[in-house]
């Protein structure tokens, strides 16, 4: 539970440095880099938010993520890809929709989700690796058997692979609901058609 908030707290640094973002500001010298920097500060506005830190990282997919443990320390970032495939309107789109995860708190709402699925995870296979370990050793011994502990650590990996499944399985249901409504705030900040065409 508590790896989440680490991931939660470095999130923003460990961005820039896995997918080498490079920040841009209203003084960039690349006009691509000045309507983007103006777009989100503008879209952020609207949103009632702090300006987040705004970077382009190297990619030819067209992405872009929004990060950061809390609304006043978010990063949006967008790859090189995207703004060699899609014209500003459409980019405008991309932008609202990331600008929309920070107003949800999509962020935070997802590590904390992601912590209590851990945390059921791991309680859970422990239980189950247990009442395999006990039923699997003699009752006149002082201690599980060497069979109960192996049974007991083999019953624990297995266990916490289902469990991960059926856990990742609601963080996918709860993200995809998520997703759906940062669409739905990114069509009130950047208008119906920009949203749409950026879907």
């Amino acid at each position: 539970f508590g790896a989440s908030f680490v991931s939660l707290l470095i999130s923003r640094w460990m961005a820039k440095r896995a997918m080498g973002v490079k920040l841009v500001g209203p003084d960039s010298r690349d006009a691509d880099a000045q309507w983007l920097y103006a777009t989100v500060s503008r879209l952020a506005q609207q949103a009632n938010l702090p300006m987040p830190e705004v970077g382009v990282y190297d990619s030819p997919e067209m992405n872009a993520f929004a990060t950061g443990p809390s609304k006043k320390r978010s990063l949006v970032a967008v790859s090189t890809g995207l703004f060699r495939a899609m014209n500003k309107q459409e980019i405008e789109g991309v932008l609202a929709h990331e600008i929309a995860h920070v107003a949800n708190g999509d962020m935070v709402t997802m590590a904390l989700l992601q912590g209590v699925v851990n945390a059921f995870v791991l309680y859970l296979s422990h239980i189950v690796a247990m009442i395999a370990r006990n039923a699997l050793s003699s009752r006149d011994e002082r201690g599980p058997s060497f069979l109960g502990v192996m049974a007991g650590h083999m019953v624990f990996i297995a266990a916490q692979i289902a469990f991960g499944l059926l856990g990742s399985m609601i963080t996918a249901w709860f993200s995809r609901q998520r997703e759906f409504r940062a669409d739905s705030g990114g069509a009130s900040l950047a208008g119906q058609g920009a949203m749409v065409g950026a879907l």
